[in-house]
């Protein structure tokens, strides 16, 4: 049975682009992909995709939605200063690992 990997990115954290195309931008992680080391990042890496028509687009067309971003090209933004920071993890008071940031040292909820 293979482990899952730890990632420093999780659902709902808010991430700053450090390359390609959408470098500089800031989104929420709406999706981590882990298998791929992919998250889809909210208004990050838009395209274009053409549908159908189904029940949730009646009249089909083409529709803008996100794709997914590989990890190494997101870093976490401190919640107390809201700048970009690498990621550790250390033990809280109940021997459990929590995240914390390496520019303030604070922990990441």
């Amino acid at each position: 049975m293979s482990r899952m990997k730890k990632l420093h990115v999780k659902k709902g954290d808010t991430v700053h682009v450090i390359s390609g195309e959408y470098k500089g931008q800031k989104g929420r992680v709406l999706e981590v992909l882990i298998k791929k080391n992919r998250a889809i990042v909210e208004g990050v890496n838009m395209v274009s995709k053409h549908t159908k028509p189904n029940a949730q687009t009646p009249q089909g067309g083409i529709i803008k939605k996100e794709a997914p971003v590989h990890l190494s090209n997101l870093l976490l933004v401190d919640p107390s200063t809201g700048e970009p920071t690498r990621i550790g993890r250390k033990a809280d008071d109940n021997g459990k690992l929590v995240r914390y940031a390496k520019k303030s040292g604070e922990e990441i909820k």
